[in-house]
């Protein structure tokens, strides 16, 4: 080792080319430290993508209040349609992913979506309720109109039948049969104008009220010709073991002198014309203002305060009573009560119209069929 001698002097450090770019602040802060973990590297480059995206033009659809730019950031996509929340569940193989309640938000509000929580069951149409815009006042207040305007339109055209020079002892068959078709002619229109001219007062009507659509007959879930024959059939069954089951509790045959069916014999089988007034009255008008009465309106609007199935039970039960046929209770709630369902089924009040259709024109075709047979029809009425 010399002894005095000069120091070496420090290399000079390499001066930068003009081509290379001055080293930045952040290239200086990490070259003398240590490496990072890659998770803070992820997060500090989220942090400033979080930053970018809150300070871009895309805040300005946030409709938040004023946040730091971080909290902006993660509300601009926490209220976006591409947030996703997957949260895995090791219970067991069968869970998939879970949408978070943002994304559960946007499903209810997506024009068609939905989205059913865990546990809700079945979706069943026949247990849905309907949006009656009415309260009870308006249900009790329309019922008595309709059932004033039924019994003021037959006095007054009893009333009017003499002044227009008719005396029904002296009119054939043929003509007492047209008599009685145009008589139920006026009064379904005259309970039906009341019924509507009520009810159309509340708007907007919801569109499956008072609905009568004829397309897409054979659809599995609301197809009314499908459902009108699974319904005719149900209640043909039914109405078979009720009567057999009567039979077997009562010791004694009801008696059906005040049966409108057993008014309208003589008219049955007499001719053409009045098998053709009776097959308008008992096969179009009578279905027509019957269900769109008590299904139509009266078990709707029980919907509001009771579960489907009971408003269905309920207007079967007013249903047969209207009748005014007490032995015929039973057969007749069994009736109203496959009426109500399949209506409940598809909403359409075709359903039930087709299905009390072809009841009661089934009924008399066949009696006309016995009477050209030379059978006593009205014996066997009675008899059944």
């Amino acid at each position: 080792m010399i002894q005095g001698g000069p120091k070496p002097s420090p290399p000079a450090s390499p001066s930068p080319s003009p081509s290379s770019p001055p080293p930045s602040a952040t290239t200086c802060c990490f070259r003398n430290s240590k490496p990072y973990p890659l998770k803070l590297h992820l997060e500090m480059a989220s942090m400033v993508i979080l930053s970018s995206l809150a300070q871009s033009p895309l805040r300005l659809f946030s409709t938040s209040p004023e946040l730091p730019p971080l909290s902006r950031a993660r509300s601009l996509l926490a209220g976006s349609r591409l947030f996703v929340s997957p949260r895995r569940r090791r219970s067991g193989p069968s869970d998939r992913w879970r949408l978070s309640p943002v994304r559960a938000q946007d499903a209810r509000d997506e024009p068609g979506g939905s989205f059913r929580e865990e546990g809700s069951g079945p979706d069943w149409p026949i247990l849905k309720r309907w949006d009656v815009p009415w309260q009870w006042q308006t249900v009790s207040l329309t019922s008595l109109a309709c059932g004033v305007s039924f019994v003021l339109t037959g006095l007054v055209e009893t009333a009017a039948i003499p002044y227009l020079g008719l005396r029904l002892e002296e009119l054939s068959l043929d003509e007492k049969a047209e008599i009685l078709f145009v008589d139920q002619s006026i009064t379904t229109a005259a309970v039906l104008g009341v019924l509507y001219g009520i009810t159309r007062t509340f708007q907007p009507v919801p569109e499956d009220l008072f609905r009568y659509d004829l397309k897409e007959p054979f659809n599995l879930q609301r197809g009314w010709l499908l459902w009108a024959g699974i319904g005719l059939i149900g209640a043909l069954l039914a109405v078979a073991v009720t009567g057999y089951a009567m039979s077997l509790f009562s010791g004694e045959t009801p008696q059906r002198e005040t049966d409108a069916l057993v008014r309208l014999l003589p008219l049955i089988g007499s001719s053409g014309v009045s098998t053709a007034c009776l097959l308008g009255i008992t096969g179009v008008l009578a279905p027509f203002l019957e269900e769109t009465i008590f299904r139509g309106f009266f078990m709707v609007s029980l919907t509001k305060w009771v579960p489907t199935p009971v408003a269905v039970l309920i207007s079967a039960a007013v249903f047969a009573l209207a009748h005014l046929t007490p032995g015929e209770f039973p057969q007749l709630f069994v009736l109203g009560t496959a009426l109500g369902l399949s209506y409940a089924q598809t909403r359409n009040l075709i359903t039930p119209i087709t299905i009390h259709s072809l009841w009661n024109s089934g009924v008399i075709l066949l009696l006309t069929f016995l009477q050209l047979q030379g059978y006593d029809i009205k014996e066997l009425l009675q008899a059944s």
